[in-house]
């Protein structure tokens, strides 16, 4: 599914935010604070946010506008300010949505869905490019090339080598391949998804002892390390 970053400092809260998340097959992080938010941030690159404003050690729009320098991540705000001056501010600042506390979870559950909808909409015809490593993905016409070389890929290996490279850097856990290209009825069958990778390795030309592009966690998951 996806990986949320949830930055508030009331431990109850994230608690019950991680229980839920993790309950819709989400991975998750926390964060405590601005510094520590902003530093999880940078070093998980989290798909989606879920942020605070009154944190301990500043405002969570310091936050917000530090994300906005470089990445459109979708980040759903969480805060007891609710007049509309405030939630006209944060909007503009680049917030895609805003919750007012107490909030319901099941509304922010259908939040947290249309947002990441939004986000792989937005991304769907991508081009994505890894010159580092020599690969290229063409979304729209699923294509791939090495080197500027045709990739022949079945479509359980595109569909997998994409959910890698859409995290690159993070490791995928195996169940959420699993569900995620063939179904919550397969989240078990592990063996489905080593042979896949096995025969992407092969024809992508990487060493699995020694590999380049995609990394092995055994028994939880992979990591596409070409970036």
């Amino acid at each position: 599914m996806a990986h949320i970053l949830v930055i508030d400092d009331e431990a109850a809260i994230r608690r019950f935010l991680r229980i839920s998340l993790v309950a819709e097959g989400h991975q998750v992080s926390e964060a405590v604070g601005v510094t520590e938010g902003l530093m999880q941030y940078r070093h998980l690159n989290p798909d989606l946010v879920i942020l605070d404003l009154g944190l301990p050690d500043g405002d969570g729009i310091q936050i917000l506008q530090s994300i906005r320098e470089h990445h459109q991540h979708p980040v759903l705000v969480l805060s007891a300010r609710d007049s509309e001056q405030e939630k006209v501010r944060l909007l503009d600042a680049g917030a895609n949505d805003y919750m007012s506390k107490p909030f319901g979870i099941q509304e922010m559950m259908a939040r947290i869905r249309m947002l990441l909808r939004q986000r792989a909409g937005a991304s769907s015809g991508e081009h994505r490019h890894f010159p580092q490593c020599g690969l290229s993905l063409d979304t729209s016409n699923h294509k791939v090339s090495l080197h500027g070389e045709d990739v022949s890929l079945s479509r359980k290996e595109f569909a997998l080598l994409q959910a890698l490279v859409c995290h690159p850097g993070k490791l995928v856990l195996q169940t959420q391949l699993l569900n995620d290209i063939w179904g919550p009825s397969h989240k078990e069958d592990t063996h489905y998804l080593r042979i896949v990778i096995a025969s992407l390795r092969k024809k992508l030309g990487d060493n699995p002892q020694q590999p380049s592009l995609i990394e092995t966690e055994s028994g939880i998951g992979y990591r596409f390390i070409g970036s």
